[in-house]
């Protein structure tokens, strides 16, 4: 996981359909910046369990007893 730069944020976000100026895009990199660089200790040590995409299946799971 590396610190997104404000050209990949600006590319996400018109992609994203929001539109945003390079100033914008910096304010936002700036921002969110210090939460990349908090997390890199632990990026791709987190158990893959905890993925959202299968709740679904988990809950309407029939459980035996």
């Amino acid at each position: 996981m590396t610190r997104p730069t404000p050209k990949a944020i600006k590319a996400i976000a018109d992609v994203a359909g929001v539109p945003v100026d390079a100033e914008v895009a910096a304010r936002i990199a700036n921002s969110i910046g210090p939460a990349f660089e908090g997390f890199a200790a632990v990026a791709g040590t987190l158990p893959f369990d905890l993925e959202p995409a299968s709740f679904l299946v988990v809950q309407t799971a029939n459980v035996s007893t």
